[in-house]
């Protein structure tokens, strides 16, 4: 018995070194890029690996806001990336249910078609869906970063997966009392369904805040671009001003940190208000 308990903090240790391990490596590039937003240039390329400034100095932080227009390119991000989230969420959950609880011609074949679509490189899609978008002259608006991504086949596909597991006996009492469908998603489903919600927030959010790309294609006028356009601005003829880039990455960076805390608080939340066990 001893030997079993001795055995078994043995491996709890080195699991725990392994984990400890980990985290310094998935973490070391975060505290190097903060570390590097605090240093000055000839720091910066002549002891680039020490995370502890030899002089603190906010000058990279100042040129971010003198050099580019970053809070214009903050703006940007903001209403593209809040626009893409919310309405994914909006039009995934319809999707969803109808997935889920309703029945209805083909629908298994159709839920299936939906999956292929994932398949489907973005890459593929891009040069038609920039024909459809200069069709109805959209180019160069927000609409052109937010209407191509306004539903998602994952998210439709994560939210099936979820309010399958509700029991069918909650639907039956929902309808007896007079409630519709629209009703219960909106009344029963949508708060149960916090958890997986926040976790479709959080993947939706984050990437759309760091495409870099498809605002780049869809966008000509500087002043509708995105904060990652920002970032590769800092990119010069003579190499890269880490300084700077690390300091606009500091920045943008806290509005992904910030949705997180605010969907781990409704996850938490939406875990203990449940109540629902299979």
């Amino acid at each position: 018995m001893r030997r079993r308990k001795i055995s078994r903090h043995i491996k709890h240790g080195i699991l725990h070194v392994l984990l400890i391990a980990g985290a310094i490596l998935m973490i070391f590039p975060f505290l190097w890029g903060f570390s590097t937003s605090f240093k000055e240039m000839r720091e910066v390329l002549s002891n680039p690996y020490n995370l502890i400034p030899k002089r603190f100095t906010l000058i990279n932080y100042q040129n971010v806001f003198t050099s580019i227009p970053i809070g214009r390119f903050f703006l940007n991000s903001v209403i593209v990336s809040l626009s893409i989230t919310l309405s994914q969420l909006f039009t995934c959950s319809l999707s969803a249910y109808a997935f889920a609880r309703l029945r209805f011609p083909f629908r298994n074949g159709l839920f299936y078609i939906l999956l292929a679509t994932m398949m489907i490189p973005q890459h593929v899609i891009m040069v038609p869906v920039y024909i459809i978008l200069n069709f109805f002259r959209l180019i160069d608006t927000y609409a052109a970063m937010i209407l191509p991504f306004v539903s998602s086949a994952f998210g439709t596909f994560l939210l099936r997966q979820f309010f399958m597991t509700v029991p069918k006996e909650l639907e039956e009492a929902a309808f007896l009392d007079g409630c519709s469908h629209l009703g219960f998603l909106i009344r029963i489903l949508i708060p149960l369904s916090r958890p997986i919600l926040a976790t479709l927030a959080i993947f939706t959010f984050m990437w759309s805040w760091n495409n870099y790309l498809w605002p780049l294609i869809v966008t000509n006028r500087i002043e509708i671009r995105t904060l990652q356009y920002g970032l590769a601005m800092f990119k010069e003829e003579g190499g890269i001003n880490w300084g700077q880039l690390m300091a606009g990455t500091t920045i943008a960076t806290i509005p992904i940190l910030i949705i997180f805390l605010i969907a781990q608080k409704q996850f938490i939340e939406g875990i203990t208000l449940t109540g629902l066990k299979e």
